[in-house]
C-alpha cells in the first residue's frame, strides 16, 4: 500500500557464514526501534514538532541510517500508517459486507467513506504529514491510489454512464488531511461525513435530479 522511496538496489551476493544474517536482523531491529520511537514522539508532541534528529536519538540509531531507510519525516509517516492501511484494505477485499464484498455499490461506498473517516481521524497528523510533504504528494501515495481505485470501481459498477475516475477524486477530495483539519473546525466532522455520504448516494442511486 505505501509508496516506496525509490528503486531498490540490487542485492549483494550472499556471503558464507553468519555475519550477513546478523546484519539483516540488525536492520529489522533498527527499523522496529525507529518506528516505535517515532510513534511515541509523534503521539506526545505532534508530528509537526518532532525532528528526525530526535527520532534518531530516541531510537538509538545514526541519522544516516534513519535517512537512508525512510528518506524524511513523511517517509516515517507512511511507514507508520502502513499497518492501519493494510487492515482497511483487507476489510475492503475480504471482510464482511457492506465494507467488504456482497453489498450493493452504494452501500459499500458509504461504508468505505465511514471507515476511511475513522481511519483518518485516528491518524490525522500522520496522514497530513504524508500528504503534504511536497506539492501533489497525496496523489503519489500508494494508499490514495488504492482508495481511488476502489471508489472508482464502485461508481463504475453502479453508474457506467458516469466519469468514475473523476468522481472518485471528487468524493475523496474533502477527505484530504488538510481539508479535514480545516472543515473539522468550520462545519464539524459529523456534517462533513453526512454531506459526503448523501452526495455519494445521490451519484450512485441517480437521485441528483439530472
Amino acid at each position: 500500500m505505501s509508496k516506496t522511496s525509490g528503486p531498490r538496489s540490487e542485492p549483494e551476493p550472499p556471503q558464507a557464514g553468519k555475519p550477513q544474517r546478523a546484519e539483516r536482523a540488525d536492520a529489522v531491529r533498527n527499523r522496529a526501534r525507529v518506528l516505535q520511537a517515532a510513534r511515541a514522539l509523534f503521539r506526545e508532541h505532534g508530528a509537526g514538532a518532532v525532528t528526525m534528529d530526535q527520532v534518531a536519538v530516541a531510537a538509538g540509531v545514526g541519522k544516516g541510517t534513519l535517512f537512508r531507510r525512510f528518506g524524511d519525516k513523511a517517509g516515517l509517516a507512511v511507514a507508520l500508517l502502513d499497518t492501519h492501511e493494510r487492515d482497511l484494505e483487507a476489510a475492503i477485499l475480504s471482510g464482511p459486507p457492506p465494507l467488504g464484498p456482497g453489498a450493493e455499490p452504494a452501500a459499500r461506498l458509504v461504508a468505505f467513506l465511514e471507515a476511511y473517516v475513522d481511519f483518518l481521524d485516528g491518524n490525522l497528523d500522520l496522514v497530513h504529514l504524508s500528504e503534504t510533504a511536497r506539492p501533489g504528494a497525496r496523489y503519489d501515495i500508494g494508499a490514495y491510489r488504492q482508495w481511488h481505485r476502489h471508489v472508482a470501481g464502485l461508481i463504475a459498477a453502479a453508474r457506467p454512464d458516469l466519469d468514475a475516475d473523476y468522481l472518485a477524486h471528487a468524493l475523496l477530495a474533502p477527505l484530504a488531511a488538510d481539508q479535514r483539519m480545516a472543515l473539522h473546525e468550520a462545519v464539524g466532522p459529523g456534517r462533513v461525513l453526512a454531506g459526503l455520504t448523501t452526495l455519494a448516494r445521490s451519484i450512485l442511486e441517480n437521485r441528483s435530479g439530472t
